[in-house]
């Protein structure tokens, strides 16, 4: 059996601020505990310039057999977003839609990944993320996206209490952070309509996945993220989580494997890949041998912006893993044509 992690599991009910404006714990968690308190943030001495610093996006994504869908609502501080974008995962077409809103006003994030809703409409778009009791809606309505090819999302998410989701606080430098949750692998039910087609959402073949973000980050960031949903042979759904390249993670890292609603926690993961030649294959390993895992890519989706003052440019690779993992039970799973990406993200914001 694997030896246990060495990373903290911190403990709450608790606040991620303390009213000096430091962490109050660094580390992970299964499920999200602490308050996100981010009105205690003291990064600059004028109060009123404290929000453009602070960076918070909720990222829903959905897997079907064919399709990979995506819809966000970031406020960046300086300008909001408002993105999606659509994957065909067998021509490997990409169609994608952005808005960007002025310091972003009109989006609205909730607290807490807990509870309430993510909104923002504007002219004929509308974008609602609401939090239920056992799921999450996911409700998009798009009329000219990808010109003209409209983009309509009516989706249910299953997220039932026991599912464990990979929740982190990582320090960057003394007062910088990043508080994040990732759920992975949701039955998805309802369905998305695109280009005039529909597309039902299954279930037993479709999952949903969360990426929500908050914190203060460094102008010149940089990360690597890869994540997957997905089924395996005998039914059992499968999730990856891996990631790093900012802060620090003494405490935790991102890495974990998410088997039928439970996170098996990994430690380090080196993640080898060549820049500049983003569609050769991307390489995850384990020093301790409990994860190799290699992404074949066979689409680079490339989403650059320029703002002046917040730029960025991210390399989002879909693709297959294949290889091999090791659960906390010491059960070896391997994995053969599981759908996902991997991705690098360089920013100034």
């Amino acid at each position: 059996m694997p030896s246990p992690t060495s990373q903290r599991e911190f403990q709450g009910p608790a606040s991620l601020l303390t009213p000096q404006g430091e962490l109050g714990q660094a580390g992970w968690s299964r499920h999200p505990v602490l308050d996100c308190n981010l009105e205690a943030a003291r990064f600059y001495n004028l109060r009123v310039l404290q929000r453009l610093r602070i960076k918070r996006w909720d990222y829903y994504g959905i897997t079907t057999p064919t399709h990979f869908f995506s819809a966000t609502l970031a406020d960046l501080g300086y300008a909001g977003q408002v993105f999606a974008y659509v994957v065909d995962l067998t021509s490997g077409e990409c169609t994608e839609d952005t808005l960007t809103i002025p310091l972003g006003r009109g989006i609205l994030l909730p607290r807490n990944s807990t509870e309430g809703e993510s909104r923002f409409t504007g002219g004929d778009v509308q974008f609602i993320f609401r939090a239920e009791a056992q799921a999450r809606h996911v409700s998009v309505r798009w009329p000219g996206f990808g010109k003209g090819r409209s983009l309509e999302i009516e989706a249910t998410l299953a997220m039932p209490p026991a599912h464990e989701s990979l929740v982190i606080v990582v320090p960057i430098g003394r007062r910088r952070f990043y508080y994040n949750r990732k759920v992975n692998c949701l039955p998805a039910s309802g369905r998305v309509t695109y280009a005039g087609a529909a597309h039902p959402l299954d279930p037993r073949t479709t999952l949903g996945n969360l990426d929500w973000g908050r914190g203060v980050w460094e102008y010149r960031s940089f990360w690597i993220w890869a994540s997957a949903s997905g089924f395996l042979p005998d039914g059992r759904t499968l999730g990856l989580n891996l990631g790093g390249g900012f802060g620090h993670t003494s405490a935790a890292t991102e890495n974990a494997v998410i088997l039928n609603g439970r996170i098996h926690k990994l430690g380090r993961v080196d993640i080898a890949y060549t820049p500049g030649d983003f569609m050769r294959p991307w390489r995850m390993t384990s020093p301790d041998g409990r994860l190799e895992m290699e992404l074949t890519p066979f689409k680079e989706r490339l989403a650059r912006t320029n703002l002046l003052l917040i730029t960025s440019e991210v390399h989002q690779m879909f693709g297959r893993y294949r290889g091999r993992l090791v659960t906390d039970d010491g059960e070896t799973v391997s994995v053969e044509g599981l759908a996902g990406f991997s991705e690098e993200h360089r920013a100034r914001w």
